[in-house]
């Protein structure tokens, strides 16, 4: 019976291909059922790798019900990227924005510059800092160092020479007489000029304003930045006339002479120039008499 089965399945039938109207014969081919049988296995194994491929690695796949889109998984690392790297610019904004509140208020800067702050968010967590291993010699020399070139803007290492050859010209504030002189080693970063009362105060030169408040040591205190790493600090006004992102230019009226701020002992202006995160002589650009 078995041996029957396999000899009819192996057996040969002729196929003919007739026309329906004349019922001429057209053509024919032998053909058995193990033969077609193969032939419909091998098209459907072919049919089912070409709907494979089309899934795995064309977009069609995004038509099927459960599969996302082809491109979510990139688009996700791009979103995630710029968002890394909008995050360290609010990082690195915050931290200009804290020093120059630091040095409109007269305190210490220490060692928070935009660069330091970068260094200390990419520093890999337990990990040994260098300052820990420093020797007590080698923190005194350093802060022997420190005190000598902190306040040295044409001899400092951390400044470029050639950089303040290219200062602008520098329109005179406020004219009067300077009654206190620039002094690093006392903190007292700017000069103090006295002049008549309810004298204008005018921006040194042109620039975006980026302070515009009232303090209680400085009293109504205005900060403008300008070009090549400059920003000028205008303190112990009266009344303030531009505020935070006013654009000024050189002899533009920005602020009303007065006696604000708790130590201030007169009506005066306190006027300070930074350059690159460090203070400058004002009477060594400007001749305020």
């Amino acid at each position: 019976m078995k041996n029957n089965w396999f000899k009819n399945f192996k057996s040969k039938f002729k196929v003919v291909i007739i026309h329906p109207d004349t019922y001429e014969e057209k053509g024919g081919f032998n053909m058995s059922k193990m033969k077609f049988t193969n032939l419909v296995v091998i098209y459907s194994l072919i049919l089912i790798a070409i709907t494979t491929c089309l899934i795995f690695f064309t977009p069609l796949r995004e038509l099927i019900p459960g599969y996302t889109d082809v491109t979510l998984d990139r688009r996700i690392y791009n979103i995630e990227h710029r968002a890394d790297s909008l995050e360290e610019a609010f990082r690195q904004k915050d931290q200009y924005i804290e020093n120059m509140k630091r040095i409109i208020f007269d305190e210490d800067m220490g060692d928070d510059s935009l660069k330091a702050m970068k260094q200390v968010s990419t520093r890999k967590p337990n990990i040994t800092s260098n300052n820990e291993l420093k020797s007590e010699q080698d923190s005194i020399f350093r802060v022997q160092f420190e005190a000598e070139t902190q306040y040295n803007i044409f001899g400092s290492p951390f400044i470029n020479t050639n950089d303040d050859q290219d200062m602008p010209p520098f329109f005179v504030p406020v004219t009067g007489i300077v009654t206190n002189h620039f002094n690093g080693k006392n903190k007292h970063f700017g000069v103090d000029v006295v002049a008549n009362t309810d004298a204008v105060i005018k921006a040194t030169a042109d620039g975006t304003v980026i302070f515009s408040d009232w303090s209680v040591e400085g009293g109504y205190v205005i900060g403008i930045q300008h070009d090549r790493d400059i920003i000028s600090i205008y303190k112990h006004n009266a009344a303030l006339l531009h505020f935070e992102g006013d654009m000024v230019r050189a002899g533009d009226a920005i602020a009303i002479l007065g006696n604000g701020g708790s130590i201030s002992t007169g009506p005066h202006l306190h006027f300070e120039l930074w350059f690159k995160g460090r203070a400058m002589n004002p009477e060594d650009y400007i001749s305020f008499e």
